[in-house]
């Protein structure tokens, strides 16, 4: 098996395996290189906690984000509902790590997976926006002899120019209607994602936002009254992705009742996910901690990479490019800089990414910037997602501000 890019060239198993335990440094690690830091990981688990209990909704977390074994069970254990995954692969994977509740925020109308499904249905909610899917799933899953209950079905509300989602409340209806007639299905509840709606945190994209989610309130009014919710089981709204949880607790958290003392019993989840993380860059700046109190999350990941040119007096090149850093989210922002041959950091100002190819960066700095090729450059990143999904292994730092960060450990992630 070909050796982790994460890991030093001569590292052995053994010397993988026992990171933990041996601690090293840093700086005996390669470039390019992506990291987690271990207390900001902590501190993001136990702030997002603390924000939802005080906010008086609960958490299905999007393991998208890290597709981490270990991360996913440090969510649960701190609260979470279940995770939400976005693909019938990733469902597979959620299933194969025992998560006791699994949502699938998307429509399942693949035959293969809906058979894949049927023996887990106990465990698993999907979402449907159109009728066309509820008649695919009912017709595939009529025929499953080892279904062992009705599948959970959430109607996806969306809007105009967003992404999935039925149209409109009157739509919406027709589909929870279908789910209501299935045999094979169970409605439980409302969903949607406001984050393709809105892309800042004005307060005319807050508006926009705050009017979805009280179209979602609409439409599961509109399904309790005309009596299609079944008696048997919680209903679920649940929204948020980690851009706007605050809106949605606004709106939606007075509608949770988990003991049913109003009447049915409801439950609020959010799907944020990056907060695990968090980053320096989209998230920073679009968080709802930044609009209200709940503390603060730190950015857990950070890019490192070597200079190898300095071919004129204002341009460094370095060894990361798009195959290692993200990019759809803004740039890498050069953070701090280890010299050659030192162990600690200091910071880099002025320093800025302008463009990325598929193995380099191109950094503009000052003309009497001391930097010289051998030197290492810390990047804060943007957009936690498609920086897991570009590392198959990451190391973790206990502390990435610390004098000397030393890794103590290995998150592999599985992306198929």
């Amino acid at each position: 098996m070909l050796a982790s890019k994460a890991m030093p060239l001569a590292y052995t198993a053994d010397e993988v395996a026992a990171l933990a335990e041996r601690r090293p440094p840093l700086t005996d690690f390669p470039t390019p290189l992506v990291t987690v830091s271990e207390a900001a990981v902590q501190h993001n688990l136990d702030t997002m906690a603390a924000w939802c209990a005080a906010a008086g909704v609960g958490i299905a977390p999007h393991g998208k984000t890290t597709m981490n074994r270990d991360l996913w069970q440090r969510q649960l254990d701190a609260g979470a509902w279940g995770i939400t995954v976005a693909t019938p692969w990733q469902l597979s994977v959620a299933l194969e790590w025992n998560i006791p509740r699994v949502l699938l925020a998307n429509a399942l109308v693949q035959p293969d997976a809906l058979r894949f499904v049927a023996p887990h249905a106990e465990r698993v909610l999907v979402w449907a926006d159109s009728v066309r899917a509820v008649e695919i799933m009912d017709a595939v899953l009529a025929t499953a002899d080892d279904r062992t209950s009705p599948l959970g079905v959430l109607v996806e509300l969306g809007a105009p120019g967003g992404r999935t989602g039925a149209r409109s409340v009157e739509d919406a209806l027709a589909v929870a209607e279908a789910v209501a007639a299935s045999a094979s299905l169970r409605l439980a509840g409302v969903a949607g994602y406001e984050g393709a709606l809105a892309h800042d945190g004005t307060d005319a994209a807050l508006g926009v936002v705050r009017s979805y989610l009280q179209r979602m309130l609409a439409l599961h009014d509109a399904i309790e009254a005309a009596g299609l919710y079944p008696d048997d089981a919680p209903t679920i709204l649940t929204a948020g992705g980690s851009a706007y949880f605050d809106v949605v607790a606004e709106v939606l958290a007075p509608r949770r009742d988990l003991a049913g003392e109003r009447g049915r019993a409801v439950d609020v989840l959010l799907r944020s996910g990056a907060y695990i993380t968090h980053d320096d860059g989209f998230y920073s700046g679009i968080t709802p901690l930044g609009r209200g109190p709940g503390g603060e999350f730190r950015s857990a990941i950070h890019g490192w990479a070597t200079v190898v040119s300095r071919p004129e007096p204002g341009l460094v090149l370095v060894d990361a490019g798009k195959r290692d850093f993200p990019y759809d989210e803004g740039l890498p922002v050069p953070q701090a800089l280890r010299r050659f041959g030192e162990r600690t950091v200091t910071r880099f100002p002025d320093a800025i990414a302008t463009a990325m190819n598929d193995q380099h960066t191109f950094v503009r700095v000052p003309e009497s910037a001391v930097v010289e090729v051998g030197d290492v450059i810390r990047f804060g990143l943007s957009h936690p997602c498609t920086t897991f999904d570009k590392w198959r292994a990451l190391p973790v730092l206990d502390d990435v501000t610390a004098e000397m960060p030393h890794v103590i450990g290995l998150l592999e992630t599985a992306f198929g």
